[in-house]
């Protein structure tokens, strides 16, 4: 049986080791802060988040301060909170259901959000009635996959297969949507949102959305030990005393619920939920405990340098989920070549 007590960090290596992903993360949110068409230096930006607190003495114009706290500090904090969620919950996902393939979208949320945005573009085009949509039917592709996979044995075959089915369903009415849209207004909308942005993040929505997903990522490292008896197989599971299928009905409410939230701020973003934690996994072994916390700040890290070259690669901003895939892609086949997916 695999133990969880040792893993390829000592505990004080291991806080030593997350001390300076948070410090690296610190420091590229602060960095991301000075990049884009108008140029804001990295004192006046370390000046501006400090003034509530300390008084460095630098000056900065209020166009400075406009452009750091309405545009680029919400973008960012979205950037690390989404990365973050997504990596964790794809994290929790492959071993729930012991699929290193798994991720925050195998029960069809990102089809399903897809479907909501897709149909709030096409009835309002309000960026609030798009962002709530997207989040309910999220929500709503998560119940029928576990319904149906209730009503198959409620096994994780059955669940992922349940997913796929729900996927596939939500997907084709997206296509029909697409069909019946405006192609000069309407369909340019609901393309740009499939493939992920985070212009439209503004303080509002982040002020709804962040403690969310902070307080899911909380419960989710809270149980991490839960996770790693369950990532060991049923049978070994209940011989620990846990209700397996109590425990993994939570946890994969809450994972959903942390992906359907993420998507209906940014739209579908792939391969972060995929990649981050089997590089979480090189680093801090299969504990839970462990993972989740580091899968988190590489996610959070990720995202954000995706969204910065996104930002900056061109004139028009490329969206992210495109330049996720075209890295996600090698670097998963990598991992696949170096045995690193393999359960």
């Amino acid at each position: 049986m695999t133990s969880f007590s040792l893993t390829s960090f000592s505990r004080r290596r291991f806080g030593l080791f997350a001390a300076i992903l948070a410090v690296l993360l610190l420091g590229l949110f602060l960095v991301s802060m000075t990049m884009g068409k108008y140029s804001i230096s990295l004192d006046r930006v370390t000046a501006i988040v400090l003034s509530p607190f300390v008084h460095t003495g630098i000056p900065w114009s209020r166009m400075d301060e406009n452009i750091l706290l309405e545009v680029r500090a919400p973008r960012a904090l979205a950037a690390v909170f989404i990365g973050a969620g997504l990596a964790a919950s794809g994290a929790v996902f492959q071993g729930l259901f012991r699929n290193p393939l798994a991720s925050p979208y195998t029960l069809g949320v990102s089809n399903g959000a897809g479907f909501g945005a897709a149909l709030a573009i096409l009835l309002w085009g309000n960026t609030w009635m798009v962002q709530v949509s997207a989040l309910a039917f999220a929500l709503v592709s998560v119940f029928l996959a576990l319904r149906l996979g209730k009503t198959a044995r409620h096994s994780t075959v059955t669940l992922v297969l349940a997913g796929v089915i729900v996927g596939s369903l939500f997907a084709a009415l997206v296509s029909f949507i697409k069909f019946t849209a405006d192609p000069f207004d309407k369909l340019p909308a609901i393309v740009f949102w499939l493939m992920g942005s985070l212009a439209s993040v503004n303080t509002t929505a982040l002020w709804v959305t962040v403690p969310v997903i902070i307080l899911l990522l909380v419960l989710l490292t809270r149980y991490g030990w839960r996770i790693n008896i369950l990532s060991l197989g049923d049978a070994e599971a209940q011989s620990y005393g846990v209700d397996v299928r109590r425990a993994r009905l939570g946890l994969i409410l809450s994972c959903s619920l942390l992906a359907a939230v993420s998507v209906s701020l940014a739209g579908v973003i792939g391969w972060i939920g995929l990649i981050v934690p089997h590089l979480a996994r090189t680093f801090t072994g299969p504990d839970y405990r462990r993972l989740l916390p580091v899968s988190s700040l590489l996610g959070g890290m990720y995202l954000l340098l995706i969204d910065d070259f996104c930002r900056l690669m061109t004139g028009t901003e490329v969206p992210l989920g495109v330049v996720t895939a075209l890295i996600g892609t090698p670097v998963f086949a990598y991992f696949m070549l170096k045995g690193k997916v393999s359960w």
